[in-house]
């Protein structure tokens, strides 16, 4: 009996440590099933938050832009300088209907309303997006108005003839009318300002909730506050809220700056799949664990079959982990034709940019053959001229032929050096360049397509260097491809008028206008392959503004395409080195 005793207490304390061992590992397989399922969950929160970052971004802009147009336009300007007319507000009130914005008005430098599309005029100075357009800056802010609520606002400088700032125009747009499109989409997202209160949300009942001094979480702006905690799992913020049947118990929290608009984008992600998944993957390890351990214990009742189950339990082991060798290996190979791919990926875009030179060197070959065949030509001419004169015994003649075909070859020499400069292989450098001295370049290598396609050039080269932040072949090549594009969509055109401006402010800008017909998307016009003209040898495959807009960006500039009353008109800004700090 007291070796049977024995037995038993043997067993029962191997069945104890085997049970223990079972929910250690079942505990283990939960806690890292719930660190991946929350990192994989952080990853889907962070794109679903930047997509509605991005919405949000663009519809909030769509104003900017429009308090930018606005301060340009000439009826704007009058007002400021004149009595403002019934007509004015009648244009406001147009443009603000045409945009759903809601109100477009003009403030003189003393903060008072000279026009504006709805009924009320008052002193606006005290704002700060205010102050920021009277000092010449963009300006922009969030607030209430009488009639709407929430409001966020885009306030432009308008200047004068001389350069200075005569007032300001100040866009407005209604908050709850830019989240109405998004309400109820899932997961939760909420835009705070500055003070930590809730200004946009895809669910109305956290907007103008606040965030409390120093501590996570929400509070309402009346009624008493919710049940809210905080904890972290692996780094990530987890909420345990109360606040309402339309957002999760428990939520993944991560947050993305948005300093364009000034908030902060928020999101709430449910992790009660999470929980689930890692609970059941945590129950299936535990079932096989005690499975495997039932058929264990009944193996040592059977000291026969000992051997065969434990050959058996061998191969399965061998064979898994032989499989898992085999995916490892597979994993190694994906990750180093995944780095190889992105190798040739960057040089690829390397190859593209000097494909797209020598492209456009293509389609101006025929002119720089003609740039170079009429100095041969003339060298030619002179020279001859030149040994007759001497023949005839009249060394100056002779002599002004020689400083003539020393002209020519000086001619030639120029127009080498551009298609040496321009053909060769240039990465994108952060170095200061003069922009006359490139847009002079880019002209002398379209002169002689120009001058065949009969288009009238205006362009004042300005009287000192203007010193840019870029690459000089590059930016050569986004000149050329845009000049280029000009004088393609002028042909067969009446009137071929080619005009280039330099403006300069705090940075400095270049637009290139033509008498063509205009763009027919110019929200598309930068896109890859996309080209309104003809597909062929001579013709475009709708690659050169999307790289020019790549060379562009690299360099901190910016570049836009709009139409006018002419034609189109392609704006190009680059920043002067100065700026490089505080770009």
């Amino acid at each position: 009996m007291a070796a049977m005793r024995h037995v038993f207490g043997r067993r029962g304390l191997s069945i104890l440590i085997f049970l223990l061992c079972v929910a250690f590992l079942a505990s283990g397989v939960w806690r890292y099933a719930t660190h991946q399922g929350m990192s994989q969950l952080s990853a889907r929160a962070n794109a679903d938050l930047a997509l509605a970052s991005d919405r949000l971004v663009g519809q909030l802009q769509r104003y900017r832009d429009l308090a930018v147009v606005m301060a340009k336009h000439p009826q704007v300007v009058e007002v400021l300088t004149d009595n403002a007319r019934p007509q004015d507000r009648q244009l406001l009130r147009s443009v603000a209907d045409r945009a759903a914005a809601l109100d477009v008005m003009v403030i003189d430098r003393t903060g008072r309303v000279r026009a504006a599309a709805e009924d009320g005029a008052g002193s606006n100075n005290a704002r700060a997006f205010v102050r920021r357009a009277l000092n010449g800056a963009l300006g922009r802010g969030y607030g209430a108005e009488a009639n709407a609520g929430r409001s966020y606002f885009y306030a432009a400088p308008v200047f004068g003839a001389q350069g200075t700032v005569l007032g300001a125009l100040v866009v407005s747009t209604d908050l709850s009318s830019v989240d109405y499109a998004w309400r109820g989409d899932t997961p939760p997202v909420f835009f705070t300002d500055g003070s930590g209160q809730v200004q946009v949300s895809n669910r109305s009942e956290l907007v103008l909730w606040q965030r409390p001094v120093s501590a996570p979480g929400l509070q309402p702006p009346s009624g008493a506050t919710p049940d809210f905690a905080a904890s972290y799992i692996g780094g990530h913020e987890i909420w345990q809220i109360g606040w309402g049947p339309y957002l999760p118990r428990e939520a993944l929290h991560l947050t993305q700056e948005l300093p364009v608009i000034g908030m902060t984008g928020e999101v709430l992600m449910d992790v009660a799949p999470v929980r689930r998944l890692a609970a059941s993957q945590a129950a299936a390890v535990a079932a096989l664990c005690l499975a495997f351990g039932a058929l264990l214990f009944l193996a040592t009742e059977r000291r026969r079959t000992l051997a065969r189950v434990n050959a058996q339990l061998e191969a399965r082991v061998r064979a898994r982990t032989q499989a898992l060798r085999d995916i490892n290996n597979e994993l190694r190979r994906e990750a180093a034709e995944r780095s190889e791919a992105q190798l040739a990926l960057a040089r690829a875009q390397d190859d593209l940019v000097q494909v797209s030179k020598l492209s456009a060197l293509g389609q101006l070959s025929a002119g720089i053959s003609h740039e170079l065949n009429q100095p041969l030509m003339a060298v030619q001419s002179f020279a001859e001229n030149g040994v007759a004169f001497i023949e005839r015994g009249k060394p100056d003649r002779a002599a002004e032929n020689l400083t003539r075909i020393s002209d020519m070859a000086h001619r030639m020499g120029r127009i080498i050096k551009n298609l040496r400069a321009f053909s060769k292989q240039e990465s994108v450098q952060q170095v200061q360049v003069d922009l006359g001295a490139v847009i002079a370049s880019a002209l002398d290598m379209t002169a002689q397509r120009r001058e065949a396609s009969g288009v009238t050039l205006r362009y004042a080269p300005p009287a000192s260097a203007l010193w840019v932040r870029g690459g000089e072949v590059r930016l050569g090549q986004v000149f050329i491809n845009l000049i280029t594009n000009a004088i393609d969509a002028m042909e067969g055109r009446e009137k071929r008028i080619l005009t280039i401006e330099i403006v300069q402010d705090t940075s400095t800008t270049v637009e290139i206008k033509d008498t063509g017909a205009g763009i027919q998307a110019p929200d598309q016009v930068f896109d890859p392959f996309y080209s309104t003209k003809e597909v062929g040898a001579a013709k475009g495959v709708g690659l050169g503004l999307s790289i020019s807009y790549a060379i562009v960006q690299s360099v901190g500039g910016e570049i836009r395409a709009q139409n006018t009353a002419q034609g189109a008109c392609f704006s190009v800004t680059l920043l002067p080195m100065a700026q490089e700090n505080a770009a």
